[in-house]
């Protein structure tokens, strides 16, 4: 009995395989707006109105690199089972999607804190606002100068 090879899937065989059916790849860049953020955060909010305080949003002001940009998120709550932090989300303006990152919490979280790295196009205003348990929302923002960005997909054709 005689065994097929096993073929692996691998983007420069997918590729090949669709040009030679015929089919063009076109990638275009996604990129979000000013515009887009405030209609990503009023998706989220409804008409809520949002306060300035209790969130405090961690970013570098000058950031060398976007590819992996350090970023905290923490809110003033005491986290008790009658005064919580629901939800922290953040927002962008410039990446190719406004949501970079949405964290439902709850008063077993302990504390109202996230950290992680995230990817920043460009020279942009990132924007955290938290959910809080009575149905406010509260939020920081920060404007960061990327000297090399990151989510460059127009470098991908």
């Amino acid at each position: 009995m005689h065994k097929q090879p096993i073929m692996q899937a691998t983007r420069r065989a997918f590729l090949a395989a669709a040009g030679g059916a015929g089919a063009a790849l076109i990638v275009r860049p996604a990129k979000a707006t000013p515009a887009a953020m405030t209609a990503a955060i009023k998706q989220v909010v409804g008409e809520a109105q949002i306060n300035s305080g209790k969130v405090k949003l961690d970013l570098p002001p000058l950031v060398e690199n976007g590819n992996t940009v350090a970023m905290g998120v923490s809110v003033e709550s005491p986290m008790t089972a009658k005064d919580y932090v629901k939800a922290i989300h953040v927002f962008t303006e410039k990446n190719p999607q406004p949501n970079v990152i949405s964290a439902q919490l709850g008063p077993r979280a302990g504390k109202a804190e996230i950290t992680t790295r995230v990817r920043l196009a460009d020279s942009q205003q990132v924007v955290a606002i938290c959910e809080l348990s009575d149905g406010s929302f509260w939020s920081d923002k920060v404007d960061v100068i990327i000297t090399l960005g990151a989510c460059l997909e127009d470098n991908l054709i």
